[in-house]
């Protein structure tokens, strides 16, 4: 329960804090005095969204913060699932920049806004008089079903089974529209990958290829010039290899009579050896090289066929289109074992398909085994609160599979006697919807084990004898839950353990909301003037206390 709550540096309030009553807390005020922005700043705790115009003060950062005991409720798997240490005090607190970041902590460790709502939702529950529009739809219908019946884990299965065919189905779609598709393909791209394939392409070969090209384009002219060049080094007349031989003998005379030459004498022979080589070398080159026109052409042709190649499939590289071709192989057998894949797509959807149905026949049992439950209990009790001939029925029809399974819920009511039962936002006034949410909330509060639940104005259109009713059936939740409940009522507000007021200061420069627990004699007062205006009679202050003590 909600032990402890902090509100700071939002919208009208400065600095608020509250410690509510383990059982029934009433919250009062007028109208605009605060009561709507305390619920607006719980609601942030909820992970709603922060808005940095909120902020009463610009200059300073807005702080919410809920301490809430945890004893006694096994919530201890709920904060494992979130990579949370679990502890008996929980504190949650959202921060709100001056800049409008907005930042959540459970037990001070941050937390994105999914895990803080998976956790606070948990903790407590807020009826607001927009849940009035909400009972009113088929999908607030169903979770109310689904809540009474304990449909966590089937609902969570289904989903499961749900999502998984709605995957076999985009698959399967996807694959049929990409075998129509690749079909239509099929000739084109079987040409490309044999043109590819009776290419025979290397990646290296390009590079290859034109360095011959331009040896047999000039095979005449650089064997003339390799001829020439070995003709100056390896000539029997006046070739550079004699002159290099006569060198070497005069130098050899010469080291035999100062042997410091000897270091010329060898470089001399190092150079004719080297010189030699390169001779010979040169000598192997030319006898190689062929002036051979036939090679040229088909040197010329396979560089064609490359070139070509190359332009058509826009790319630079042979190694490209080595690639291309084997992404063409990969899709003609893609295409060659279509048949197969759609069969085995259709299969798994199929299979999918019959889970999904399982579930969903399974989860629609459960729902409708409860029905006739939830409307003698939800029947009883609105007997209680003033409505003796209601009519109220839970009809569930099948529709096609949805994320929440096959079931469209109605609730069919009549407050009247012999009048059908009709859809809710057809038929119920703004009283019947008000002592209907109650009802609703009264008979799922257990279900849910919440350890708080707020009720903003839930009393919205009674009065009199039902608003007593009403008050009472919150003191009767309030022995199993901790229940805060703003009001306007003084039947509802007599009934609580602990009565808080909301009020504005117009004392400094801004006017500011504040919220103050009432003594007896205070609480008195309050009920006296909801009862008979701002000076009620001593008989009106008198009736307001005995409607104190006698709740």
């Amino acid at each position: 329960m909600l032990s402890n709550l902090l509100i700071k540096n939002y919208a009208l309030i400065k600095h608020l804090e509250m410690t509510p009553d383990p059982g029934l807390n009433i919250i009062t005020g007028e109208t605009g005095a605060g009561k709507s922005i305390m619920l607006g700043a719980i609601g942030l705790l909820l992970g709603n969204r922060a808005d940095v115009k909120a902020l009463y003060d610009t200059s300073e950062k807005c702080v919410i913060e809920g301490t809430f005991n945890l004893t006694g409720y096994d919530m201890a798997g709920n904060f494992e699932e979130e990579n949370l240490d679990f502890s008996e005090e929980c504190i949650v607190r959202r921060e709100i920049s001056v800049a409008g970041k907005s930042r959540a902590f459970i037990n001070d460790t941050p937390v994105n806004l999914d895990s803080l709502r998976r956790i606070s939702n948990q903790l407590l529950d807020i009826h607001s008089q927009h849940d009035a529009v909400l009972l009113g739809t088929n999908e607030f219908q169903l979770q109310v079903v689904d809540s009474f019946a304990n449909n966590t884990i089937l609902l969570a299965e289904y989903k499961s089974a749900y999502q998984q065919y709605k995957n076999k189905v985009r698959e399967f779609e996807s694959l049929k529209s990409q075998a129509a598709q690749l079909r239509k393909e099929f000739d084109y791209d079987q040409f490309l990958y044999q043109e590819l394939d009776d290419a025979k392409i290397e990646a290296d070969e390009l590079d290859k290829l034109e360095q011959e090209l331009n040896v047999l384009e000039n095979a005449v002219e650089i064997k003339e010039k390799l001829h020439l060049a070995h003709a100056y080094l390896d000539n029997p007349e006046n070739s550079a290899l004699e002159l290099l031989k006569g060198s070497l003998t005069a130098l050899n005379q010469a080291s035999r009579l100062v042997t410091s030459y000897d270091g010329l004498r060898q470089r001399a022979q190092s150079c004719l050896i080297e010189l030699r080589d390169i001779a010979d070398e040169i000598e192997q080159l030319h006898d190689h090289i062929d002036v051979d026109p036939g090679r040229t052409e088909l040197v010329q042709d396979r560089l064609t066929i490359l070139y070509n190649l190359l332009k058509k499939h826009q790319v630079t590289h042979l190694s490209n289109l080595v690639h291309i071709r084997e992404e063409l192989g990969v899709k003609l057998n893609t295409v060659l074992n279509l048949d197969d894949s759609l069969r085995i797509a259709e299969k798994e959807m199929n299979a999918a398909n019959e889970k999904m149905q399982e579930k969903a026949l399974a989860l629609s049992k459960k729902r409708k085994s409860v029905a006739s439950s939830i409307e003698i209990l939800i029947l009883e009790r609105l007997r209680d609160l003033g409505i003796p001939n209601a009519s109220f029925t839970i009809e569930i029809t099948e529709t096609e599979p949805a994320a929440t399974g096959l079931d469209i819920v109605s609730f069919l009511f009549s407050g009247n006697k012999g009048i059908t039962p009709q859809e809710l936002k057809q038929v119920a006034s703004g009283g019947e919807f008000s002592r209907l949410m109650l009802v609703i909330k009264y008979i799922l509060a257990d279900k849910r084990k919440l350890p708080t639940i707020i009720f903003d104005e839930i009393d919205t259109g009674v009065s009199g004898e039902i608003a007593k009713k009403m008050g009472k059936m919150m003191q009767s939740m309030a022995h199993n839950h901790q229940i805060i409940a703003i009001t306007h009522l003084h039947q509802i507000a007599s009934s609580g353990n602990a009565h808080y007021f909301v009020y504005k200061d117009h004392s400094s420069d801004k006017t500011v909301s504040k919220v103050r627990r009432l003594s007896t004699d205070e609480r008195v007062m309050e009920i006296a003037q909801m009862i008979g205006g701002n000076n009620p009679s001593e008989s009106v202050i008198s009736n307001a206390r005995e409607m104190i003590l006698k709740d």
